[in-house]
């Protein structure tokens, strides 16, 4: 399988891509990020991009989509420290394949590659099943609920517009976006902007 790693860590490129040999998988290509691609492609396409979102190039689902276009028959994986849910669910909306985190075991990161062969996608039991599955399904009955005018307020208030200047681009009073916003939580379960803003990003109204 033929294998592009993207990471900023030059330990771990080389780290990685001695491991990867070990199992007979070809590295075509270890780059530092996203920008590096352009200098540093790879001469024949891969068939697995390991990618960390911790580099500082990472677009959240735009780079996911730029990775995708360039290289469609590739699986990529997600292979970063991070682990909170937020990062977790979008990456896995955004259509990566696999999501293991660092502090994985070797055995783990096997355990992907080995899924990811089989056609299936993979993610770490550090991180649970239950971020796969919310990923998926979450956004259904719950984004279902909410009007196309309360997706609007809702993606704006996740790209940090204020109240007035909500009301401003949809043409619509203050106490109307307030309403909004109240139908929002209360149809999704949240409490604070915050976690409106969280829920938008996750679900992919907003790039991270």
């Amino acid at each position: 399988m033929k294998t592009l790693i993207i990471d900023a860590d030059s330990l771990m490129r080389d780290g990685l891509s001695a491991l990867l040999a070990l199992r007979d998988i070809e590295v075509i290509g270890a780059v530092d990020g996203i920008t590096a691609l352009t200098h540093a492609a790879p001469a024949t396409s891969p068939e697995l991009v390991i990618l960390d979102i911790g580099i500082r190039d990472y677009e959240g689902s735009k780079t996911i989509a730029f990775l995708r276009g360039r290289w469609p028959g590739a699986r990529l994986m997600v292979l970063t420290f991070r682990r909170d849910d937020l990062s977790v669910r979008a990456a896995l909306r955004a259509g990566v394949d696999a999501y293991l985190l660092k502090s994985d075991t070797r055995a783990e990161l096997l355990n992907a590659l080995a899924s990811l062969q089989q056609g299936n996608r993979y993610v770490s039991p550090a991180v649970g099943e239950r971020s796969l599955q919310e990923a998926q399904v979450t956004g259904g009955t719950q984004l279902n609920a909410l009007s196309e005018r309360e997706r609007l307020v809702m993606m704006r208030i996740a790209q940090g517009r204020r109240t007035r200047e909500i009301a401003t681009e949809l043409s619509l009073s203050p106490k109307t976006i307030e309403k909004y916003r109240s139908n929002i939580m209360r149809k999704l379960g949240l409490k604070t902007a915050a976690a409106v803003a969280a829920y938008a990003i996750a679900h992919g109204y907003v790039e991270l």
